[in-house]
Order: structure tokens, then C-alpha cells, then sequence
């Protein structure tokens, strides 16, 4: 198996296509849809990087985000999120995102980031 990624995202077809292209490009892949099953999910999965929404129920990204980053857990995390706003990626940065990309984006593109992000660039 390859390298673990934890999809988090309310909206089923963004975590849907997501998940796919990860799946065909080698990844081990699990998907969550709320900030709670996200932080089970990390604690039991053990993902090198984490697709993270902001928005989502229960617990919101940047909580999930804190929470991880308090807990020692080193993967790497991208907050994915409708707000494009200097504050807000200024926020996620501080919490410990590595890379804030605003939505709508390129899925492809997306898994391109990734891909650098672990250091499996093609």
C-alpha cells in the first residue's frame, strides 16, 4: 500500500473524486465528513497528510487542525475552504496548515500538490 491520506469534507462529491484519483495514484485512502470523525479517523488511520475542509459540522477545520498539531502529529495537512480571505488562510497557517487551497480548485491539480507535499512528485 502506499502513503495514507485522510480526506475530510462534508460535501460527498468533492470527498468522492478526491478519493478516486488518490485511490489510482497509489494512495491508502479513508474519507471523513465531520471534524469529530476526523480527529477518530487520524487517530486510528495514521494518514501522512490530511484533506481538510474548514467548514464542516461538529468540529471545523481549524479546530481539527489545532487539535491534531496539539497531539504531536506530524503529517502534513491542507485546509481546503470557500474563503479566500487573507485572515483566514493567515489563521490556518497559524494553527500548523501546511498549504490552504480555496475552493472551487482543479481536483488534478490538487492531487498534484499533494503529490509534493509527500515527495511522490512523478
Amino acid at each position: 500500500m502506499g502513503q495514507r491520506i485522510l480526506i475530510v469534507d462534508d460535501e460527498p462529491n468533492i470527498a468522492a473524486s478526491l478519493e478516486f484519483l488518490l485511490l489510482r495514484g497509489g494512495y491508502e485512502v479513508r474519507v471523513a465528513h465531520d471534524g469529530e470523525e476526523a480527529l477518530a479517523q487520524a487517530e486510528s488511520f495514521g494518514p501522512e497528510l490530511v484533506l481538510l475542509d474548514v467548514m464542516m459540522p461538529k468540529l471545523n477545520g481549524y479546530e481539527v487542525c489545532q487539535r491534531l498539531r496539539q497531539a504531536g502529529r506530524a503529517m502534513k495537512i491542507v485546509m481546503l475552504t470557500a474563503r479566500g480571505r487573507g485572515v483566514d488562510m493567515e489563521k490556518g497557517k497559524a494553527l500548523g496548515a501546511d498549504l490552504y487551497v480555496t475552493k472551487p480548485f482543479s481536483t488534478r491539480d490538487l492531487v498534484a500538490q499533494v503529490r509534493e507535499l509527500l515527495g511522490t512528485a512523478p
